[in-house]
């Protein structure tokens, strides 16, 4: 779940963002103000009785019950959760949530570069297509881009106009909001990508039968040179997550047995050097990945890695997740990968996370009996339950 790295900075940017979400989300901003005492007063959290009729509705008809498959939040305050025919909301930092959407599309990816103007990719019910779809009025109802289904893996707006498509191999780029798009030149045999703007960005190169290679580009892909070079017998894929000067490349080895060997490198400045920071041997998925001393020889949850999020000029964090022992963590870093901490694990099975600075955070949690979204104040260490989809089987 590519996960957005989005920051509104500032009080302004939150106050516009809250008042947005009201207008979007169907909330009359004179009723707003006409109960603030209840508002700070009472907080719910937990099951908000939301789309009860949809759950009740599922569970009758043997379809699978509601679940979170993205979480993304503007601010500590103001964010949307979807997944398979909903998407929820909330603008005071998950006190109440609103049901923005209830229908036909299965979200996979929810990307909202600001409080209005968003995208998804999205399946029809149960089907395996994925389509590209946008929104402009926050969520509530969404049109879909093209008739045929695209090949996106993840997407990546940047404004209300400009945007990336990822798969595996290829990178795409729109300035007309997801009208159109261009094929970006990566090199050969690429494995992952991520861009910063039409004209800078990474790529994970698998050499076969010697490692990865970690290429970057200041010219929109003319051109590519080298930024890292990592041996390994039997390279799979990749991940480059890039803001700023900070640069993290997350290298998967092998997978088997709920295991997922993995490396993560880091780097402060742009990728001219890097340090490893995480390098997890597995008996299901084999030796790490890559070569040169790491802190730590397991990350967070000591389980395979999910997203990551960036903040500010020197914290990262990395959502972890061990469906066989059935937890869930965040690892971070506040000086750019220098020293990394793996913190406290949670009860789940698999998630993600949205961070919106460099200790307000909220993350989305599939458990056996639910699934949940959960906010942290302290970048990770404790997490406070927000809302569930209770009694439901996973």
């Amino acid at each position: 779940m590519n996960w957005t790295k989005k920051i509104y900075q500032g009080r302004l940017a939150l106050l516009s963002a809250v008042l947005l979400a009201a207008s979007a989300w169907g909330v009359c901003a004179s009723s707003a103000q006409a109960a603030p005492a209840q508002a700070a007063t009472v907080c719910g959290t937990g099951d908000h009785g939301l789309l009860q009729k949809l759950q009740t509705e599922r569970a009758a008809s043997g379809a699978s019950p509601l679940s979170f498959s993205d979480v993304q939040f503007l601010s500590a305050d103001t964010g949307r959760a979807a997944g398979n025919g909903f998407m929820i909301g909330t603008s005071d930092g998950g006190c109440h949530f609103q049901e923005i959407y209830e229908g036909q599309w299965n979200f996979k990816q929810i990307d909202f570069p600001d409080n209005v103007h968003g995208w998804a990719l999205a399946s029809v019910k149960d089907t395996a297509a994925s389509y590209l779809i946008a929104t402009t009025d926050g969520g509530s109802t969404w049109k879909r881009m093209t008739d045929t289904a695209n090949a996106f893996d993840s997407i990546d707006f940047r404004d209300s106009k400009q945007g990336f498509g990822y798969s595996l191999t290829s990178t795409y780029y729109t300035k007309d909001g997801g009208r159109t798009w261009r094929l970006i030149p990566t090199p050969a045999n690429t494995r992952g990508a991520e861009f910063t703007s039409a004209s800078s960005g990474y790529a994970v190169v698998v050499a076969p039968g010697a490692g990865y290679r970690i290429m970057k580009t200041s010219d929109g892909g003319a051109t590519w040179s080298l930024s890292l070079k990592s041996a390994f017998a039997y390279p799979e894929s990749g991940r480059v997550y890039a803001n700023g000067d900070q640069v993290y490349a997350l290298l998967y080895g092998g997978s088997g047995m709920s295991q997922t060997s993995y490396s993560l490198y880091a780097s402060s400045n742009k990728g001219r050097s890097w340090s490893r920071v995480i390098a997890q041997d597995t008996a299901g998925g084999g030796p790490a990945p890559g070569t040169g001393a790491a802190q730590l020889t397991t990350g967070p949850a000591s389980g395979k890695p999910g997203n990551m999020q960036l903040a500010g000029n020197s914290a990262a964090f990395l959502f972890g997740f061990s469906p066989a022992g059935e937890k869930v963590a965040v690892g971070r870093t506040y000086n750019g990968g220098k020293k990394w901490t793996n913190l406290p694990a949670i009860a789940g099975y698999d998630g993600l996370i949205s961070f919106t600075g460099v200790k307000e955070g909220w993350m989305a949690v599939r458990g056996q009996h639910a699934s949940s979204l959960y906010s942290t104040g302290d970048g990770g260490a404790t997490w406070k339950l927000k809302f569930a989809f209770k009694g439901t089987e996973q």
